[in-house]
């Protein structure tokens, strides 16, 4: 997941490829707390690993369940021992929910009914989404709950409940607000029909019934099978119990699946456009995890896409989806029925032929953030007119390539925000665009951008390059680092690639002289190397850090580079760093040899006198005694022999900003480096 400030797309061609998608939030946390609540063990497999699920899992713990093991781990079950539908007695706690609404809500109802003492908090956000109608509902059945803060919003107290004050008058809650509520009900309440009947009624049309269908199939695996009279009236049974199903699987996340059928819409095309037709080799999107058998209603986003003109094809757990018409077709759609995947929508209208408005929307109001007001504000960003209403957005996408704008998206602390507007970077005007705090999707699909990145396509000469060049010690490497870990890019320690090369050469048995020579270098090729932001290296899952810097690996390292064709592939290897979204690329020749077109080139040096003392503080402090003297005559030579040798000799580039670093901190110059790379972005200073 990128955990930077921001996160900038560069201007992106064409996807193809095949998506695994994380599990669904909506029935991940569903599908824990009816564990929860349950006699017996459940066993989950392909639970969603995100914030959300984070601090329903806490939650549990706090409440006596028993989760094996502890931490979510991809492909790995997580086995849940429900507390039976009661809590040890008098037992009280603070939970702390985050902008989590599919914890906040269940939970609130379901503590509200077994009773206790409990404090439900969250972030600041949390506090502004509404839960009281919730509360009204529950507080007809005898539940005691109080606000901290302001009347219908969190943070709440719950005490022990009043049953003696419920007549076995239906539950009313109002349908027009959030599905949460009735979803919340409807899970909460078999915990009170042991003995009788309770119907909850509907008051006023309920939206969101999808999210309500995906309730009732749960609940039915956890053996209570609720009546549902028309979506207007509900019956839990008396005798209801929660019964662990044993195992469960959970879905792949349909809304999380809008991005990528949205992707193949837009960006696949054909080997051909202009004679679509007859195109013989079309690109596609492959979406895994969820097919058209899912339970939930936002895999009904396949018939809007198609409406718009996309091809999609299905099966049981698969979806293959390519570009039909283009542009795309302008549409009118109530989305009461894919209320989050329909913001998605939203986007491809700025692929679409003419105004497209989505109705029915009044519930994006109250979610993780005023949705409407956020859609609307950044769609004008990109150049496009947006009318919004109560429950309604009209989108008209720029007239003209000309006509769209580079934009920094404010994502309001809001996933599906953060993945609907990188769809923007297929703009056809090629500008880039920015996300602003991109670690927000970790609520649901926490490795988006990575898994978008993995089958997305542009000119290699479109993805960003900052090349840090200097002499020995100058400290490049360590700036390297930050600033690729600043920005969330690739990083490339050039230097490196030698002694790597020396070591995998060796470990093969080969001896690394020219009789060699072709077989070392058809390995250098293929070397599995990467290198993260606290300057380690991994060869394949190794970590290989320590071993390169062993003197016997600067040996190795030299006798490698003497040889011609090895020095070609690591070219070769090098480019290939060039990769989604961004790259930093330390060494000697970046500038000048290696990534001559970079848009940022800087020369970062130090006085010889400086970066003996910079090494020789740094080997005192590792415990290796060194001389200052000796070091600064080793750098002197070093020097002279890089600015002299016949191939790629140390230099500034011509178009390099050069930095004196010897009177700066890291910070500084780290500071300095990222000032100028914001200066030739069009997004302006952050």
């Amino acid at each position: 997941m990128f955990t930077t400030e921001f996160l900038d797309l560069p201007p992106l061609d064409s996807a193809q490829g095949s998506v695994t998608l994380p599990g669904s939030k909506s029935i991940s946390n569903r599908v824990l707390l009816l564990a929860a609540l349950s006699h017996g063990t459940t066993t989950i497999h392909d639970l969603l690993d995100s914030d959300d699920t984070q601090v329903m899992l806490a939650a549990l713990k706090q409440l006596g369940c028993r989760i094996t093991p502890e931490t979510v781990s991809p492909g790995q079950p997580i086995a849940v021992t429900g507390i039976g539908g009661q809590l040890p007695a008098e037992l009280a706690a603070t939970l702390f929910l985050g902008n989590a609404g599919t914890a906040m809500r269940p939970l609130t109802a379901a503590l509200a009914v077994l009773g206790g003492h409990f404090e439900m908090t969250g972030v600041p956000r949390m506090y502004e989404r509404p839960i009281g109608d919730l509360v009204d509902a529950l507080r007809q059945l005898g539940c005691n709950i109080d606000y901290l803060r302001d009347p219908g919003f969190p943070p709440l107290m719950i005490g022990q409940p009043d049953f003696s004050r419920w007549s076995d008058a239906p539950i009313q809650v109002r349908g027009d607000v959030s599905s949460q509520f009735l979803t919340s009900l409807l899970m909460a309440l078999p915990l009170q029909a042991t003995d009788k009947a309770i119907t909850i009624e509907v008051v006023g049309e309920l939206i969101s019934k999808p999210y309500i269908h995906i309730t009732l199939k749960l609940l039915a695996r956890f053996g209570i099978a609720v009546e549902n009279d028309s979506w207007q009236r509900f019956v839990i049974p008396a005798g209801s119990r929660y019964q662990s199903p044993g195992d469960i699987h959970v879905e792949a996340d349909a809304s999380s699946a809008s991005y990528f059928i949205a992707l193949g819409a837009i960006a696949t095309g054909t080997t051909d456009d202009a004679d679509a037709d007859n195109a013989t080799q079309r690109k596609s999107i492959r979406i895994l995890g969820v097919g058209q058998d899912s339970i939930q209603g936002d895999i009904r986003f396949v018939e809007a896409a198609r409406a718009m003109g996309a091809q999609v094809e299905s099966g049981p757990n698969w979806l293959e989806v390519s570009r039909g018409s283009w542009p795309l077709k302008a549409i009118d759609l109530d989305c009461n029925h894919i209320p989050d995947a329909a913001m998605t929508l939203g986007l491809m209208a700025l692929y679409a032929d003419g105004t497209t408005s989505l109705r029915n929307i009044a519930s994006w109001r109250v979610k993780e953030t005023d949705r409407i007001a956020a859609m609307a504000i950044e769609l004008r960003k990109l150049g496009a007119t947006v009318e919004e209403g109560a429950d309604y957005i009209r989108i008209t996408p720029p007239a003209k390539a000309s006509d769209w704008r580079a934009a920094s998206i404010h994502t309001y602390d809001d996933h599906r925000v953060a993945m609907c507007f990188s769809l923007a970077a297929f703009n056809p005007a090629k500008l880039p665009v920015r996300i602003e705090d991109p670690k927000c999707v970790g609520k649901t699909f926490p490795d988006y951008f990575e898994a978008l990145f993995s089958v997305c396509q542009t000119e290699t000469q479109r993805i960003p390059v900052i090349c840090i060049d200097g002499p020995t010690a100058s400290g490049k490497g360590t700036i390297a680092a930050e600033v690729a870990k600043a920005l969330g890019y690739q990083l490339l320690d050039s230097g490196a690639l030698y002694r790597i090369t020396g070591l995998a050469a060796s470990r093969a048995g080969l001896a690394l002289d020219d009789s060699n020579e072709e077989t070392i270098a058809e390995m250098a090729l293929d070397l599995p190397v990467r290198f993260d932001a606290q300057q380690r290296v991994w060869l394949g899952e190794e970590d290989i850090s320590a071993a390169i810097r062993s003197e016997e690996a600067g040996m190795n390292a030299s006798r490698v580079s003497a040889l011609p064709a090895v020095r070609t592939a690591l070219v070769d290897l090098q480019l290939s760093f060039q990769t989604l979204p961004g790259l930093v690329a330390d060494g000697r020749d970046m500038g000048t040899v290696i990534f001559p077109h970079a848009p940022l080139k800087v020369y970062l040096w130090a006085s010889a006198q400086c970066r003996a003392e910079r090494r020789h503080k740094q080997l005192i402090s590792k415990g290796i005694s060194a001389n200052i003297a000796t070091l600064l005559a080793d750098l002197e030579a070093r020097d002279a022999r890089d600015m002299n040798r016949a191939t790629a000799p140390l230099k500034p580039a011509e178009d390099s900003l050069q930095l004196d670093s010897s009177e700066m901190t890291i910070e500084d110059v780290v500071a300095q480096v990222l000032s100028w790379w914001q200066e030739r972005q069009p997004f302006g200073r952050a």
